[in-house]
């Protein structure tokens, strides 16, 4: 049965970072139970790791076209990977599937990380050969050192809480048709086959449910993602986006989102993007090329939003809050980042953070393109704000790590025009003097250069009309296609000041 993840963005690193994979070009058993045993420890909880047999490496990298495989040669692994897994201490099996790739025959190896950590295989084939636990140090599986067993045994005990099973729910809180849904986003060739398979056949392909046979039960990540009330399990599953009109916090409209976190996470954006965000267009004279310019650039809030719900924990009641003022947009999240992540570290514009909080959570936005890979995240930020020429990000938390802040200060060029009184602006004269003679919503925003949007309209005409500078030329219906704006003897008398 295919993987629930897309074939080629696993094989070229594009959702699954290099660490997390490992090529052979051919079988050797010994190699494969020890890196299935470094993966499924996951002693840093980045979600296990993929064994891809049939592809050779180079420097690191994978050499395409593949050099394949029989399909003998992958019967016979498969058999032997059943003998293998009796090796593994904690019993330990892994997801396997063979793959056409390039017109290629491969196969692949799913580790995800271990419920029963720390596991242990043997350190050769022979027999009577001592068992050793494994860890990932970068692309390499090796044998741990007795410190890094300590770890591993101190992190075992407490299980990533997106993949803890659920003993409140059942399968039947799982929406088959937001699995599918999610299947055919990221890619995945198991979503043609998804109408044919009940509900917790493809549940258990994923890997989101757990427990024996006779008493499988999701993990909340499964629950966060494809329930469409998952607010009722985890209180904090929501986000709030409040829109300040003032600086002193009095004057805001408020929405709150939830559902299933993925269809969440895209409604918060889209939600920004329609009504928050806004570009500028600003003629440079001798250049024929105009700066376009946002108050906020589109990837740096995208990249903190979906972070903010990738990093927080589901554990605490707190939404994540969305707060966007006349000078800046802010995004809080709880609690604060895992050590050895402080304040300090945050000053910085890379950060490097030995583990993680969701392990399944950040696959799941991996596969979605809204998070990036480890590490990355900061630097787009700083270098989109820089491209659009905005100040420079800032990244807050305290001591004891209660809370995680991420502040993008908007564009100078718009807080000139924020700070004005309606009459005071100069696009309203601008306004005020097209409309001299009736002329449309479409003209009028095409005389200023901005976006025939909402949040434009919002911004440039509501004012002057609740002012009674502007006049509907229909007013008794508003929102008529046909709609036009002309100037009111008022207006006319304001500018012949």
């Amino acid at each position: 049965m295919p993987l629930p993840i897309n074939i080629n963005e696993l094989l070229t690193g594009r959702v699954i970072e290099w660490d997390r994979l490992e090529f052979k070009k051919g079988w050797n058993p010994e190699e494969v139970i020890h890196t299935i045993c470094a993966f499924a420890n996951d002693i840093n909880n980045w979600g296990g790791g993929y064994i891809v047999i049939g592809v050779d490496e180079k420097d690191g990298q994978p050499s395409f076209p593949p050099a394949g495989l029989q399909e003998n040669q992958i019967d016979h692994m498969q058999k032997e990977l059943v003998e293998l897994s009796h090796k593994i201490a904690p019993h330990y099996i892994p997801v396997t599937a063979p793959v056409v790739y390039q017109d290629r025959l491969i196969f692949i190896i799913w580790v995800p990380g271990g419920d029963e950590r720390p596991y242990k295989v043997p350190q050769t084939l022979s027999k009577g050969s001592p068992k050793r636990v494994y860890i990932r140090q970068g692309s390499v599986s090796k044998p741990a050192s007795k410190e890094e067993e300590r770890f591993l045994n101190t992190i075992s005990i407490a299980l990533p809480f997106d993949d803890r099973i659920n003993h409140q729910a059942s399968v039947d809180e799982l929406d088959k048709d937001l699995l599918v849904e999610f299947l055919y986003e990221v890619g995945s060739d198991l979503h043609s086959e998804a109408a044919n398979i009940g509900k917790e056949e493809l549940a258990l392909q994923m890997q989101l449910l757990k427990g024996p046979k006779e008493y499988l039960r999701p993990v909340n990540a499964a629950l966060l993602f494809f329930n469409r009330e998952p607010h009722k399990f985890f209180r904090g599953a929501v986000s709030e986006v409040v829109l300040y009109k003032d600086y002193d916090g009095i004057q805001f409209t408020e929405n709150i989102f939830r559902g299933a976190l993925f269809k969440q996470i895209k409604n918060v954006l889209e939600y920004l993007r329609n009504i928050v965000l806004t570009e500028k267009v600003i003629k440079i004279p001798g250049q024929a090329e105009a700066l376009r310019i946002w108050n906020y650039p589109y990837e740096a809030v995208e990249e903190i939003v979906a972070n903010a719900y990738y990093h927080r924990s589901y554990e605490i009641p707190d939404p994540i809050e969305i707060s966007v003022y006349p000078d800046k947009l802010v995004v809080l999240s709880f609690p604060g980042p895992l050590p050895p992540v402080d304040k300090e570290a945050l000053k910085q514009r890379k950060i490097f953070s030995r583990s993680y909080r969701n392990r399944r959570i950040g696959d799941f936005l991996k596969e979605l393109d809204l998070t990036e890979g480890r590490g990355t995240g900061f630097p787009i930020i700083y270098r989109k704000m820089e491209q659009n020429g905005s100040p420079q990000p800032s990244f807050e938390t305290d001591d004891i790590h209660t809370h995680f802040l991420a502040v993008l200060p908007v564009h100078p060029e718009f807080l000139k025009e924020e700070e004005l009184l309606p009459l005071e602006s100069p696009k309203a004269l601008e306004i005020l003097n097209l409309c001299r003679q009736a002329k449309s919503r479409k003209e009028i925003m095409d005389m200023l250069q901005v976006s025939n949007q909402t949040k434009n309209h919002n911004r440039y005409i509501t004012p002057l009309v609740e002012l009674n500078l502007l006049l509907l030329t229909t007013p008794n219906k508003p929102n008529s296609s046909k709609q036009q704006y002309m100037t009111s003897e008022v207006g006319l008398t304001y500018l012949s000041k």
